[in-house]
């Protein structure tokens, strides 16, 4: 269950007022088929979860307990740094020919490799077990960041202190990052 929560806390942190959720944004706007672009949002949520979760059970049983722990708190520190790092708006992909489900799917799918949220999820599956969890509560909480924006589109943004939440989110998973690499390398009981 602990991996379940803080897959679902940390990838709902990781999403707030980032490059997703703009997406997400230029696509409601532009294309007004609110179903379709959450169909899209529910699809690339999973398969990146998904695919995360698999690579942190295939690389958890090659690393010892505290290097688990060490990735870990490598993968907190990366999505900690990424909420304190500006941001650059996506590209709203304007050239995609391929409606709304697919943009989206496709869109949320490919900008998601690399990003912090993925990162958790392989680090939590890698350290805690059964995986699925961390690719359920991860999916969860993309899902949970990514709907309001589409219901909502430029409310969201004026209603949401999204700096505040990205700071204060930045610091906490920092901190917490720093305190479980002290206990991985023995400087911390």
């Amino acid at each position: 269950m602990d991996a379940l929560l803080l897959a679902l806390i940390g990838c709902l942190l990781g999403e707030m007022g980032g490059r997703g959720q703009w997406l997400v944004l230029a696509l409601a706007n532009r294309f007004e088929r609110d179903g379709a672009i959450i169909a899209g949002i529910i699809v690339a949520a999973i398969a990146n979860a998904a695919l995360s979760a698999l690579a942190g059970a295939w690389i958890g049983p090659m690393l010892g307990p505290y290097a688990r722990l060490l990735f870990l708190a490598l993968a907190m520190a990366f999505l900690g740094a990424g909420l304190l790092w500006p941001m650059r708006r996506p590209d709203p992909l304007d050239g995609w020919r391929i409606g709304p489900f697919l943009t989206s799917a496709l869109g949320l799918f490919i900008l998601s490799f690399g990003e912090g949220s993925q990162f958790l999820i392989l680090g939590i599956a890698a350290r805690m077990n059964p995986p699925v969890l961390a690719a359920v509560g991860g999916a969860i909480g993309v899902i949970i960041a990514m709907v309001p924006v589409v219901a909502m589109r430029d409310r969201f943004f004026a209603v949401m202190p999204l700096r505040a939440i990205r700071w204060t989110g930045g610091a906490l998973l920092l901190l917490a990052a720093a305190i479980m690499a002290l206990k991985a390398v023995g400087l911390m009981a």
